[in-house]
């Protein structure tokens, strides 16, 4: 992983133009565990799949709440994504203080965005090593965006970051014209099929390893907002079951008449 000197710290370019900390920065983040954002014309989901460190351990978060109209989901370094959350919180709770409104949901990943961009400006600081994907409800509809540790933020339809996440990229991209239609549940159940994807042969989705995180309107037509709410445990174990009994029903969905 040397670099000859260009990656001692964030603020010297390699001569082919590269800036070495940000991408061992990135790195991390394919080393999280995998998180997948989706978005509808009405809701916004969050699902992930959280690791324990050892069998003594209890599983690590992976979803956070920031507001009441706003969530992310993390992969990479907990501790730098706790210390964006907090931030993030902060900005939230100044906007309401100053403004009595929520905060736009592009205008907090972009507060997000610049203050990640600094630490690759100045020397003595390094990258955040971890991705975002933010998810929430403002007066323009839902919103999914991916926060990576350059400090680039763009708006997703859908999206997936960490370890083996390009399964589940495959999968949203094949099944992309469904999403803006679905409803709150067919959203959480297109978000744990692509979830199921990347996991490896030998592991399950279960109610201890998985997170679910929806936002949207209580009622459809209706401007009342369901607050963001992260689902563990007991919470999820029907939507387990029911992608459990798509993967049972396919086989015989396929079958022809002879």
């Amino acid at each position: 992983m040397f670099r000859n000197n260009y990656d001692n710290d964030s603020v010297t370019f390699s001569p082919q133009g590269r800036i070495f900390q940000v991408e061992y920065a990135a790195e991390a983040v394919k080393q999280g565990s995998v998180v997948v954002g989706i978005v509808s014309k009405t809701h916004a989901v969050l699902v992930a799949i959280k690791r324990n460190a050892e069998e003594l351990s209890s599983y690590q978060k992976k979803l956070f709440a920031v507001d009441e109209h706003v969530g992310l989901a993390i992969a990479g370094l907990t501790s730098d994504a706790r210390v964006l959350s907090n931030f993030m919180k902060q900005q939230c709770l100044s906007q309401r203080l100053t403004y009595d409104r929520a905060i736009p949901v592009e205008t907090l990943v972009s507060l997000i965005g610049d203050k990640a961009q600094l630490n690759t400006q100045h020397y003595g600081k390094r990258p955040y090593g971890v991705g975002l994907l933010v998810a929430g409800v403002d007066d323009s509809g839902p919103h999914l965006f991916e926060f990576q540790p350059s400090g680039l933020t763009q708006e997703m339809m859908a999206c997936a970051i960490g370890a083996r996440s390009q399964m589940a990229r495959t999968y949203l991209e094949k099944n992309l014209d469904k999403f803006a239609d679905c409803g709150r549940e067919e959203l959480i159940r297109h978000g744990l099929r692509a979830l199921k994807e990347t996991l490896v042969q030998d592991r399950e989705l279960t109610v201890e390893n998985t997170s679910v995180g929806v936002v949207g309107p209580k009622e459809p037509g209706k401007r009342a907002l369901e607050p963001f709410k992260v689902h563990d445990g007991a919470e999820v174990k029907e939507w387990i079951n029911s992608i459990g009994e798509d993967v049972e029903a396919g086989p015989e969905s396929m079958q022809v008449d002879e």
